[in-house]
């Protein structure tokens, strides 16, 4: 989900397990109003520190097919304080959708799961059903997280056994610009210091992500500009007289008055009637007379066929007990219901801040790829800061650029643009996505997900390939 600053069972200490190596209280035997399917889910909560009652919450889903050579695939939502589950799981990369009464799921044509074992987590420690007893813990930011997600993967992999040596990817969107970077940084560390089991990472993709504040919010009314949705006059006067170099996460310092007021009027220009998240979607109205005609079917799809309510439909899914209980949530009852994101975390705003680049730079140092991908419609973390800073990374590291920029297509039309740097680094764009680019393009993702997991360039020609 987008960035908020903008707009077990024990027996005896024995894990129970079923014959092949999971753990069967974890086993999701079927989701209320879910399709039949071939392939196995798996949810519940591992704990990440017993003394403080933390613990994070996961949905683990095979692969549709061969799920025993495919690799493993973690992703991460942002915010800092949205859900992985809510977003990525159930609303843009997982094998379900929401149907359009909140009761029931329908199949997503498209899942990654066609390609890849995922493992969705909630995290931090305050963020969907993942919890702590602690509430000093909820005071948090990056380091925390990252070291919580290095002892969940370490204490999910004792649950699933057989992944440890399996190819692992790591991916995310938003800031998961943070997440997923600084998560590699700490799995690195751990490998550099054990002489035991590694983790075998073989790739990061982060898409829209947050990289470095003081150039992806400039970005933002650049992309505003170019897309005619402000005048020339405060284009230019957001150029002239804003000073970036001292943003904070959210929070302008030391910004002139003139900066100010056309950083205001800017925003109010583009108004509330815009999902700056895709600048083409329509937005949803969820009033009583728009839900009723919706179950209608009389205006359930509107804005090329991408349903814009599936936000409010997915958390009236989630809030079902019978839901909670299919996938082992909510064991603590907690006073709240789901939400997609949480505002009881009180995060560090200062980590907004961290230019995430030297990061990235030591992970492609470990010959690690790293492909950074952009939806081309996202106003909140324009592709136009994220292009730059790839060039800016490319440049630090010397390397040579290894593809020109160019289109790539997938069933013959361009799925986007991309180029690539030294054999490393690779930024693509995804034409007309969204700020979450599975929700609006899934063909287009599912292809560019594919090729990067397989290693794979993305393809540069109009006739079908094997991932069409």
């Amino acid at each position: 989900m987008g960035l908020l600053w903008f707009h077990g069972l024990v027996i005896v200490g024995l894990l129970v397990v079923g014959n092949n190596g999971y753990p069967v209280e974890h086993l999701v035997k079927i989701l209320p109003g879910q399709p039949q399917v071939g392939f196995k889910q798996y949810a519940g909560y591992v704990d990440v520190d017993l003394n403080a009652g933390r613990s994070l919450f996961y949905y683990f889903v095979e692969a549709e097919a061969d799920p025993h050579h495919k690799p493993l695939t973690l992703w991460l939502n942002g915010g800092p304080g949205c859900s992985s589950i809510g977003g990525g799981a159930f609303t843009e990369l997982g094998p379900f959708f929401p149907r359009g009464d909140g009761r029931g799921l329908r199949r997503n044509k498209k899942s990654w799961n066609k390609a890849s074992n995922l493992l969705f987590v909630e995290a931090p420690a305050g963020v969907g059903w993942s919890y702590s007893n602690t509430s000093s813990d909820y005071v948090c930011g990056d380091a925390s997280t990252a070291k919580d997600m290095h002892i969940f993967m370490m204490e999910w992999f004792k649950k699933f056994p057989s992944f440890k040596s399996r190819d692992l990817f790591l991916t995310g969107e938003s800031y998961a610009g943070h997440y997923i970077p600084q998560l590699a940084i700490e799995l690195l560390e751990h490998n550099a210091h054990t002489k035991d089991f590694k983790f075998n990472i073989k790739g990061v993709a982060i898409g829209n992500p947050l990289l470095k504040l003081d150039r992806d919010v400039p970005a933002v009314f650049e992309f505003f500009w170019s897309h005619g949705m402000i005048s020339d006059e405060v284009g230019l006067t957001i150029t002239n007289e804003c000073d970036f170099d001292d943003y904070s996460f959210g929070i302008p310092h030391n910004i002139s008055q003139k900066c100010n007021s056309a950083l205001a009027l800017a925003n109010r220009i583009v108004g509330n009637y815009i999902n700056n998240y895709d600048v083409i979607l329509d937005v949803c109205y969820p009033s009583v007379v728009e839900q009723e005609l919706r179950l209608k079917q009389m205006a359930s799809k509107i804005s090329l066929g991408v349903d814009v309510c599936m936000t409010f439909e997915r958390r009236f899914y989630f809030n079902l007990p019978e839901v909670q209980q299919a996938l082992h949530a909510n064991r603590t009852k907690l006073s709240y219901d789901w939400t997609m994101c949480t505002n009881l975390l009180r995060y560090s705003e200062a980590d907004g801040s961290i230019n995430i680049l030297p990061l990235l730079k030591r992970i492609m140092e470990n010959k690690i790829p790293v492909w950074i991908f952009s939806g081309d419609q996202d106003s909140v973390v324009p592709l136009l800061g994220s292009r730059t800073l790839a060039r800016e990374l490319a440049h630090d590291l010397n390397f040579e650029i290894t593809i020109p920029y160019r289109a790539w297509f997938h069933k013959g039309q361009v799925g986007g643009w991309v180029t690539e740097y030294g054999n490393l680094l690779t930024f693509a764009t995804v034409r007309g996505a969204a700020h979450m680019v599975p929700f609006a393009q899934p063909a287009r993702a599912l292809c560019l997900f594919s090729s990067f997991i397989r290693g794979r360039r993305l393809p540069n020609t109009t006739h079908p390939t094997m991932d069409d």
